[in-house]
């Protein structure tokens, strides 16, 4: 299975394109130019001026300033003197502390899930790896990371926790980019559905303790691939 390199996926700049709907035009350019970095078409360190943003997008300068002041506060983007605003880089440090947070969270939450899910979020979940696994089987890392969120969507609702769930989800922008890091690892996506598997199995089996190892030992796994990628973005051979 060969998965996308980034410089592939968003080959077609009109895919960026804002399309009119009944989500206002703020939130539709965030959410244009959020899935335009976590998707690699710009790429962290990269320069991001407003009005190349505007003829890209097709929007005003207005609504641009706005999405990326609101990115910015997600941490995806930086405001540099005499440069202004560009993709941020998430380095080793970032990645190791946010990686922890995630061990303890979402091994918390799995073990919650196996405990208070209902039998149809337990199907949902199982539903939701079965849809994670038919991405990774066409090797679309956009797909991959898509789903990966769904599942992960499924188990912080089914935890019967809101402090987790929201906790989990303001770092989700990070965690986004940090996952499609990882999965751009050769060789890292067969691992990662299986141990995925393992968290499903336990939460079928309603074991709260092996749900919990298993879920850490996952973030673990996904921390050590994408180590790997930013040391050698770090230090380019």
């Amino acid at each position: 299975m060969i998965l996308n390199s980034p410089a592939e996926i968003f080959a077609d700049a009109a895919s960026l394109r804002v399309p009119r709907s009944k989500t206002t035009l703020r939130q539709q350019v965030l959410e244009v130019l959020r899935r335009a970095i976590l998707e690699f078409h710009f790429k962290p360190g990269d320069r991001l001026i407003e009005r190349e943003l505007c003829d890209l997008v097709g929007v005003s300068r207005t609504s641009v300033r706005e999405a990326l002041r609101h990115l910015e506060s997600e941490g995806l983007v930086q405001n540099l003197p005499n440069k202004g605003p560009v993709v941020a880089k998430v380095t080793r440090e970032d990645a190791q502390a946010l990686y922890e947070v995630r061990e303890v969270l979402e091994g918390l939450a799995a073990r919650l899930f196996t405990e208070r899910a209902t039998a149809k979020q337990v199907a949902d979940l199982q539903d939701a790896l079965n849809r994670l696994a038919a991405a990774f089987s066409e090797g679309d890392i956009r797909s991959i990371v898509a789903e990966a969120t769904g599942f992960y969507d499924v188990l912080l609702e089914g935890c019967g926790n809101g402090t987790i769930r929201d906790l989990i989800r303001s770092l989700q922008a990070r965690v986004v980019f940090l996952r499609g890091t990882s999965m751009s690892r050769p060789g890292r996506a067969p691992g990662s559905l299986q141990e995925m598997r393992v968290i499903v199995d336990a939460v079928a089996r309603r074991d709260p303790d092996a749900a919990e190892a298993a879920s850490k030992a996952h973030v673990r796994c996904a921390r050590d691939a994408a180590m790997v990628v930013l040391q050698a973005e770090a230090h380019p051979s």
